[in-house]
């Protein structure tokens, strides 16, 4: 299904280990009046959708079962580099996001006491965090001029929607709940459930906006449970351009600014070079990733987060939640799933 939509949306990199997590409370939710849709209508309304500006504030917030972290130093190489991903896991994120187009994209990630900004105006990409007052600068070649700005730090319900969609299969099927509102708006609410047993994930509800045809909340349920496991979505939502000021950016006085330049085209990075592609087997909602030996670094095996999360299985360790599994082996491979750790074993015996 083609869902034009997604071209111009900055694009998440949710790391491996990720698959979820829970809003503490449920955004603005409620009846709407809308016409009646068949579940194909709505999924037609989404990829129908041509929406090309928007702002807007997303919540995300993750409760997937995990230990909370303690507070730790920052600087490279310390503690706080895995713990700022696991924090993806286990923390409430809030991001204001704005998009005019494929070339005007604003992302301010609101961390308690500080801001981490991405902002791409034309061929200029900003990466800031207000942190430490760093500030990294892209300049982006003709070539990527129509591609999505990549941002690692906040993923908008379109975007997880997408990954969710692309689902959608003979082993889904796709119902509609009861209409609801979602940031002052009128939605339809496309329900998606495997109907395979060999997942970990029960239902996937997709909040969709009834005029835009834009996916406005995810919500993702885990198998046997009632309560949400996964939650992101507009708490306020704007289908109009913002103001071209958003997309202006002059790095703060005193900043330290880096240059960083893009590979050429065809050239791969070292970290690419050294490293063979993972490999995905299964299908659908219970498929494996695997990740070749020597991908993860020692510095994540040596960190006291890792004998804190992982637990000790049959030729290797596992990390488990409610919606994802990883096992890395003694081998050194990692397996990575929306499947039980006997999965992953499993298939690493193999």
């Amino acid at each position: 299904m083609k869902r034009r939509w997604v071209r111009w949306l900055p694009a998440a990199v949710i790391p491996a280990a990720i698959a979820a997590g829970a809003l503490i409370a449920p955004l603005t939710a409620g009846a709407a009046d809308l016409p009646s849709k068949t579940p194909a209508d709505v999924l037609k309304l989404v990829a129908a959708s041509d929406v090309r500006a928007f702002s807007g504030t997303v919540e995300q917030s993750s409760d997937l079962g995990l230990p909370s972290l303690p507070t730790v130093g920052s600087g490279p190489g310390s503690q706080s580099d895995a713990t700022n991903v696991i924090d993806l896991l286990t923390g409430s994120h809030t991001a204001k996001v704005y998009a005019d187009g494929p070339s005007k994209v604003r992302v301010q990630v609101l961390d308690q006491l500080a801001e981490r900004d991405v902002v791409r105006n034309g061929a200029d990409v900003w990466l800031y965090t207000s942190t430490g007052e760093k500030v990294t600068h892209v300049t982006l070649p003709s070539r990527t001029a129509e591609k999505t700005t990549p941002d690692a730090t906040t993923t908008t319900p379109a975007q997880l929607a997408e990954r969710f969609l692309a689902s959608v299969e003979p082993s889904t099927s796709v119902t509609l709940g009861a209409n609801t509102t979602v940031a002052g708006r009128d939605a339809y609410d496309l329900v998606l459930t495997p109907n395979t047993s060999a997942t970990l994930v029960g239902s996937v509800s997709i909040a969709v906006d009834g005029q835009t045809g834009v996916p406005l909340r995810v919500q993702v349920a885990a198998r046997g449970q009632q309560s949400t496991a996964f939650e992101v979505g507009f708490s306020s939502f704007d289908p109009s351009a913002p103001s071209a000021d958003v997309f202006a950016f002059t790095p703060p006085k005193g900043a330290t600014v880096t240059e960083q330049a893009l590979p050429a085209k065809g050239e791969r990075t070292h970290a690419e070079a050294g490293h063979p592609k993972p490999v995905v087997s299964g299908t659908g909602w219970s498929s494996i990733v695997t990740v070749p030996v020597g991908t993860v670094p020692a510095s994540v095996t040596s960190s006291p987060l890792y004998g804190q999360l992982t637990t000790a299985v049959p030729g290797g360790r596992a990390l488990s939640t409610s919606l994802m599994s990883v096992l890395l082996t003694d081998d050194g491979r990692v397996l990575a799933g929306a499947v039980p750790v006997s999965a992953l074993e499993a298939a690493a015996a193999k």
